[in-house]
């Protein structure tokens, strides 16, 4: 137990609570809320699909690089010191980006932003860790993966009722009131940690993996519209993210203070629990970027209803995390993860059987039994990936925990759409060559009038037709990969070591 944790009182630990969470979900919120606006964005800026793209982009790349850095900066700056710059910081860039007017304006207040949300995460773990007690750590844990998990799944709810209410700069705009409520909360509440002023920083390792990530995190969001490997962007992306993340590597096990202890990788639960964080980000952020684009191209549904559609997610994921929270510590971690694990697997074998009329129940259903899912894996793999770790380790890991996890998702929403894609020009091509006059079904009376292929309005109706099978299909296809994804994940927690019992619900409290 920490002496903060210790000292404080129960109200006391309230108050930080609700100012911390306040901090992540305003972050967590803006990974996903911006997306269901970039159409109205577009307009107002005269940029084409390709140039309204960066509005995303500048954000994932500039939050992934200066994830990893978090741990030395709380510790050189002090914790509470560094969450009011972020938060301040993240606040003010996000007023910004509402008022922006050209896309440069805009592109480079959301790299401003990107730059200041990315240690709202990591950072809010440690203070809350550090607030409550030991037997406790359990039902923070919950708390704060309600922020990191719901967020992203209500984020297009809300940033579509936002955008269609009033207009697309007020998905900015709503962080001014969470912003100045959680800045107070923070600069009243929260208490300061030690500064260690002699802590190196190792600024050669920092701007190697900064540019391998940001290599990385280019690439994967812009390979899809730039045909991948037949762009020489790509290609240079793809060389300098490899180059860097060798010299990276190189360097770490070679310097004598090097940027990221290698030894931080020995811990056997810890490493493990990188790689299945990383396989959950795939699910996270891919699943809610199919969905939006299935529901509303291939269903017909407005925008609001496709929030709406999308929100039970998150209420499975809050039902998950109150039940977790309070049996973590009770019963072995990797049963509850195994458990998480094959609800996720279910949703996606459900969704995996879609059709152009399946019921909105059934989406409702699948989202809920995937929010729970989610959130049956990411409370005990917190606990399991830090129950084990050295406590000098621990301010590096929770930063590694949230970078894995975001490059999972960019990795995974690259590679459902290049998919999606792919399939969907196969599914056509296959099924556009049995549409030819030799067969009967081909014929009236079978076809419909309004697909007589001997008119042009009908050739062009049984093209669509066409391609909105294929495409269904293909969707189908990443629901069915991301589903093996899950699978795929179970075996590896046999690799994890069961939780020591004082440490059963002991995660991740910088020192």
């Amino acid at each position: 137990m920490t002496a903060a944790a210790s000292e404080s009182t129960p109200l006391e630990r309230g108050l930080i609570t609700v100012s911390i969470m306040l901090a992540t979900i305003m972050q967590a919120l803006d990974t996903t809320i911006a997306n269901v606006a970039l159409p109205h964005m577009q307009g107002t800026m005269s940029a084409t699909q390709d140039q309204i793209s960066w509005v995303l982009t500048s954000y994932i790349v500039a939050a992934a690089i200066m994830t990893p850095p978090t741990g030395v900066l709380a510790s050189r700056l002090g914790r509470k010191r560094l969450f009011v710059i972020m938060v301040t910081g993240f606040t003010i860039t996000s007023m910004l980006c509402g008022a922006a007017n050209s896309l440069s304006e805009i592109v480079l207040y959301r790299i401003l932003q990107g730059m200041f949300g990315a240690g709202l995460v990591p950072l809010s773990q440690a203070v809350l860790l550090d607030t409550y007690p030991t037997e406790k750590h359990g039902s923070a844990m919950a708390m704060w993966g309600m922020g990191v998990m719901v967020g992203p799944i209500l984020g297009p709810t809300l940033g579509g009722y936002l955008t269609e209410m009033y207009n697309w700069r007020w998905v900015f705009y709503i962080n001014l009131p969470f912003g100045i409520l959680a800045l107070l909360g923070i600069l009243a509440f929260v208490p300061e940690t030690t500064r260690d002023r002699a802590r190196h920083f190792d600024f050669f390792g920092f701007a190697l993996l900064s540019l391998a990530i940001g290599s990385l995190q280019l690439m994967l969001d812009r390979g899809h519209s730039e045909d991948w490997f037949s762009s020489s962007e790509i290609i240079i992306e793809a060389v300098v993210a490899a180059l860097c993340l060798y010299m990276f590597l190189v360097h770490m096990f070679t310097a004598k203070r090097p940027f990221i202890d290698p030894k931080l990788f020995m811990d056997r639960n810890f490493a493990v629990s990188l790689l299945l964080i990383f396989m959950i980000g795939v699910i996270l952020l891919a699943t809610l970027a199919l969905l939006p684009p299935f529901l509303q191209n291939l269903m017909d549904f407005p925008v609001l209803i496709t929030g709406y559609a999308l929100a039970p997610r998150g209420i499975g994921t809050m039902i998950a995390m109150m039940i977790v929270g309070r049996l973590v510590g009770r019963m072995d971690t990797r049963l509850l993860i195994l458990t998480g694990i094959a609800l996720t697997a279910l949703s996606l074998w459900e969704m995996s059987r879609f059709t152009t009329e399946v019921p909105i129940a059934t989406i409702v259903w699948t989202g809920i039994t995937q929010g729970l899912g989610l959130g049956f894996i990411f409370v005990p793999l917190s606990t399991l990936a830090f129950s084990t770790l050295a406590p000098h380790f621990r301010n590096e890991g929770t930063a590694m925990f949230s970078l894995m996890r975001n490059i999972g998702s960019s990795i995974g929403i690259s590679i459902v759409f290049t998919m999606l894609s792919h399939n969907t020009q196969i599914n056509h091509a296959t099924m556009a060559e049995l549409m030819n006059p030799f067969r009967d079904a081909m014929q009236r009376p079978w076809l419909p009038e309004a697909w007589n292929w001997n008119t042009t309005s009908g050739a062009v109706a049984l093209n669509a037709e066409i391609t909105d099978q294929a495409s269904t299909i293909a969707f189908l296809n990443d629901f069915t990969a991301m589903m093996w994804v899950m699978i795929l994940a179970a075996p590896l927690l046999l690799l994890l070591k069961k939780a020591p019992k004082r440490a059963s619900s002991e995660l991740a409290v910088p020192e």
